[in-house]
């Protein structure tokens, strides 16, 4: 009896562990899936704001002017992510992580959709950028709660001694949406040819439905994280969590909001400004320029992995700090391939860029949201990292749009990333990094 009482546990056990591992990896699949398709539609308007919207919805300014408008419709997704954060990050500590990734995708998707279809300012006028800014809001609160959920969703699953592997791989998302969003509007450009401007443009954004359709499938499938259900059952969920986790870590949403600088500065200008200076200044063809972000975007979707990887091995703080420090020296480097304007030099500094920033991406995830007790870590985490998109997000474009203006060089803009790469180091410096901790909770 006791053998055989001893043999049914360990089947049990087994099964269990078996559906653990099954969970697990259809957590990690759903979470970075999920996220590509989130930051793909971003993407696509990051793209739309350098090389169609100026000229379609503001047709009256001059070639920056019409640019600075467009980036300044830019940053209201910026304004609204940290709105989202403090709406959905509530419910993903108040009722499951899984519920409010169904809905950020779903109000991610629409928004997105819908700018397929708004009439520009030929039909009618100013109305066009006011219909976009709203859309753009949209985009913004779904991404504001989507990093945190798919993040947790993926670390939460996790053994501890991998959470930075765990968490790294919906950073991907972002390299690998923008990829396919440049990949689309650059198909959709070569496809269409002359009748792009017209309405070929739009397809990209249309073709978001399909994609946010198979995010929701993958999404409604999925179950709850164990951390989630072990302080659901304790009777440990907060009524406000957001207020809780203000109120808890207020230090470590300061230091967020800094630490997060550098990356989101050097990613815009790599991939978003680079447009402005290679099609509208050096008149390089955008499907040049396209190439080159392309291979940069595929070289980073490598280094997110690995650096979460090594952030298990050597520490958060350690492979975000040398992430940040390469992205503000690179910066020199990179203006200086523009400055020669030739197009080998110009296209190998623009696929070398996302390096640095690949290294922070992948090592911030753990950083980041390690920082918080479970029962508000969705809510904690957003907010801080949302709150950066305000402070080093939707500013950069139109602060680089200001400095090159000034000095057509880019060093200008370059001392403005070393500015961000220093803060971003500062606070790291002050922030606790979970290493340690997870390698002592076992493997």
């Amino acid at each position: 009896m006791m053998s055989s009482s001893a043999g049914y546990g360990n089947s049990l056990d087994s099964a269990d562990s078996v559906r653990d591992n099954r969970n697990r990896k259809r957590a990690v699949i759903a979470s970075t899936i999920g996220a590509i398709i989130e930051w793909y539609d971003f993407g696509l308007y990051s793209i739309a704001a350098g090389l169609v919207f100026p000229s379609l919805f503001f047709p009256n300014s001059d070639a920056l002017a019409g640019t600075l408008n467009s980036f300044i419709v830019f940053a209201v997704g910026y304004i609204a992510r940290p709105v989202g954060a403090l709406i959905f990050g509530h419910f993903g500590d108040r009722l499951g992580r899984k519920g409010a990734l169904v809905a950020t995708i779903l109000l991610m998707g629409f928004g997105t959709f819908l700018v397929a279809l708004v009439p520009t300012y030929q039909h009618i006028g100013i109305w066009g950028a006011v219909i976009l800014s709203v859309l753009r809001f949209l985009q913004g609160l779904g991404v504001g709660a989507e990093w945190s959920g798919a993040i947790l969703l993926s670390m939460e699953w996790s053994k501890p001694k991998r959470r930075g592997l765990f968490a790294s791989w919906p950073q991907i998302g972002v390299p690998m949406g923008a990829l396919f969003s440049n990949l689309l509007f650059g198909g959709a450009s070569l496809a269409t040819g002359s009748a792009f401007m017209t309405w070929g443009w739009r397809i990209p954004f249309a073709f978001s439905a399909i994609l946010v359709m198979l995010g929701l499938y993958m999404r409604l499938g999925l179950t709850e994280t164990p951390v989630f259900r072990e302080f659901a059952n304790a009777g440990q969920v907060q009524k406000l969590p957001v207020i809780k986790a203000i109120q808890q870590h207020y230090r470590e949403i300061i230091l967020i909001t800094l630490l997060r600088m550098s990356e989101l500065s050097s990613f815009i200008i790599f991939t978003v400004f680079v447009f402005t200076i290679g099609v509208q200044v050096l008149h390089f063809d955008r499907n040049f320029i396209l190439a080159a972000l392309l291979v940069g975007l595929a070289i980073e979707c490598f280094c997110v992995p690995i650096s979460g990887a090594l952030a298990d091995r050597f520490g958060r703080k350690l492979m975000f700090m040398i992430g940040v420090a390469g992205a503000g020296l690179f910066s020199f480097v990179y203006f200086a391939g523009f400055a020669t304007a030739s197009p080998s030099l110009v296209f190998l500094v623009i696929a070398l860029s996302l390096i640095p920033h690949g290294l922070q991406y992948g090592a911030e995830a753990a950083l980041i949201t390690e920082s918080f007790s479970a029962n508000v870590r969705y809510s904690g985490s957003a907010v801080g990292y949302q709150l950066a998109s305000i402070l080093g997000g939707g500013p950069t474009p139109i602060i680089a749009t200001l400095l090159f203006v000034r000095d057509r060089s880019g060093y200008l803009i370059a001392g403005y990333l070393v500015l961000c790469s220093i803060i971003s180091i500062i606070a790291a410096a002050f922030m606790r990094d979970g290493h340690r901790a997870s390698r002592a909770d076992g493997a």
